[in-house]
């Protein structure tokens, strides 16, 4: 009998039944994430970034942050709010309560639209805006607001927003 490689013996020895689902998004966000200490280049990396926190995006609206450092670092990234299939609320106290906990210099914020269309709402633009300000008072940088919509994204940096 020929011996199977290391890896595929690794593998045959997990009973993925056994696994909960929570466990396979931990694992799928550890591996296809950015790490804490390294650095978000654009917004094309932040909505491969934001991807694996909404895994159940067809579901319910989630409001995600990427928490930064002075030098633009990611520290950690977070699921603030979840909400309905069509909307979620943001309280800017949590955001700001949030950044001064972790004390990040700057942050990226994301939200899914389930119905795939990234088209901001005139509701994105007010709650981007309220929290922009928020922050500026003290001192904190949004760096970006990205909606993600099935495999397309939208970034208000981008499109010159912010």
């Amino acid at each position: 009998m020929k011996p199977q490689p290391i890896l595929q013996q690794e593998r045959s020895a997990v009973d993925v039944s056994e696994v909960s689902d929570t466990e396979i998004l931990a694992e799928y966000v550890k591996r296809f994430t950015i790490q804490a200490g390294e650095s978000i280049r654009s917004a094309k990396d932040a909505a491969s970034h934001f991807r694996a926190f909404f895994s159940d995006a067809s579901k319910k609206e989630k409001f995600v942050v990427i928490f930064l450092n002075g030098q633009h670092q990611v520290l950690t990234t977070e699921v603030l709010f979840a909400g309905s299939l069509t909307t979620s609320a943001v309280y800017p106290r949590e955001v700001i309560t949030r950044v001064i906990e972790l004390g990040s210099a700057a942050i990226v914020i994301a939200h899914n639209h389930p119905s795939g269309l990234t088209t901001p709402s005139s509701s994105d633009r007010a709650v981007t805006k309220k929290l922009q300000t928020a922050l500026e008072a003290i001192d904190v940088e949004m760096l970006d607001h990205i909606i993600i919509g099935g495999s397309e994204h939208y970034s208000f940096a981008d499109n010159r927003l912010l």
